[in-house]
């Protein structure tokens, strides 16, 4: 039986943050938790991890939208690229997160989805992140907002193209960003809503009478809100203004300081609330590695001063760890860390209906927990109750 007490340090529970507390973790759940001096004495003699004042508890992050990371990619279609990518995120607190596929031939997708699926089944232990499903991002969107996705690749929703995907994924894909206002669009998402699989609107050109029928069809989320969709103007709010004015919208924000201004993280924040953003990276394989040329969909992305590009300028992801995303998204917004933390595991937890066991630090939950120095380092990061990073002392 696997037995394991955490002490002192504070801690952000759901509502509140709590001074000098424990945590009890048995078989990998948070069995229970509270005050430091009410612990029972029988626990005392458990292995114990003591915390630092200054450190601070937080539950594991939940990435929705990830590639890859030192060095693999889940395009690559391998149970070690999965493994690679689930054993390097805790170093940045990620404890689960939707392997992320791109626009890209069908068998190449395809392959990914099926071995998505097998690592699922098969390799999805504790002790490093989990693979809570997939993003499938591309290929049904708009050619004229790309960015980064091979447009080559690119056709218009198919409801039939994806009932064989998501056979071949074993019911795995979660979430599927779309473009609204391409042939089928609207029914697309209909039928995404419909079995329970989130339309995320993203590399889309749609104007505002599109978007409100992709909300009315069951559209839930925005992917990368700004980037690779019509922009907010005064006569048209495209994509990007309908994202802030509906409510039914939650919307991804890449807090890496390159996609997104910090101005503009704050507006977001104004018009949305922090219960409608989710943080993620849109990380790529070229996370954790020095500066370089890399692989994304088959392309080169140049990657130098934290910027990750295609020869032609355009953005291809980022390199960005979620902890870094906590501390900008709290100095360019003025935010609390406690609003952060709704943003990065709540928010996702609830939107992939997996709040019942992540996203908060509460008995009978996944013990995925982070520890964070008062300068948002990851020093210590639980998957599923098993220590899958510790920081060097």
């Amino acid at each position: 039986m696997s037995l394991l007490l955490l002490v002192h340090g504070k801690a952000v529970l759901e509502t509140e943050t709590a001074e000098s507390i424990y945590i009890f973790i048995k078989e990998g759940k948070i069995h229970t938790f509270g005050p430091l001096e009410s612990i029972p004495s029988h626990l005392k003699s458990i292995n114990t991890i003591e915390l630092q004042p200054d450190q601070i508890l937080v539950p594991g992050f939940i990435d929705v939208h990830i590639h890859g990371a030192a060095g693999a990619d889940t395009m690559d279609a391998t149970i070690e690229a999965l493994e690679t990518m689930a054993k390097a995120l805790p170093a940045e607190g990620t404890t689960s997160f939707l392997a992320t596929t791109i626009t890209q031939k069908h068998e190449n997708i395809e392959s990914a989805l099926e071995n998505a699926a097998d690592y699922q089944s098969h390799s999805n232990g504790p002790g490093k992140a989990e693979v809570l499903g997939v993003h499938l991002e591309g290929p049904f969107i708009n050619g004229k907002r790309a960015g980064a996705q091979p447009k080559e690749y690119i056709i218009d929703p198919d409801i039939n193209l994806f009932k064989e995907w998501q056979t071949k994924a074993n019911g795995t894909i979660k979430l599927v960003t779309v473009a609204p206002e391409m042939e089928n669009g609207t029914a697309f998402i209909r039928y995404l809503d419909d079995t329970g699989v989130i339309a995320s609107i993203g590399h889309s050109d749609a104007i505002y009478e599109e978007m409100d029928q992709a909300v009315q069809a069951g559209a839930k989320q925005v992917t990368h809100l700004f980037n690779g969709m019509r922009g907010l103007h005064h006569r048209e709010p495209g994509v990007a203004g309908s994202a802030l004015l509906f409510k039914e919208l939650m919307v991804e924000l890449i807090a890496d300081n390159i996609h997104v201004r910090p101005e503009v993280m704050k507006l977001v924040i104004q018009a949305k609330g922090t219960e409608g953003m989710i943080l993620i990276t849109d990380a790529m394989r070229a996370k954790c590695l020095k500066n370089g040329i890399y692989d994304l969909g088959g392309q080169d992305v140049s990657v130098a001063d934290g910027k990750a590009l295609l020869a032609d300028g355009t953005l291809a992801g980022s390199i960005l760890k979620m902890n870094d995303s906590i501390e900008n998204i709290i100095k360019a917004a003025d935010v609390t860390l406690q609003d952060a933390i709704q943003m990065s595991c709540v928010n996702p937890a609830k939107q992939l209906h997996v709040y019942d066991r992540k996203g908060s630090i509460t008995k009978g939950k996944d013990a995925d927990l982070t520890v964070l120095s008062n300068d948002y380092q990851v020093e210590l990061t639980l998957c599923r109750g098993e220590i899958a990073f510790k920081r060097r002392e």
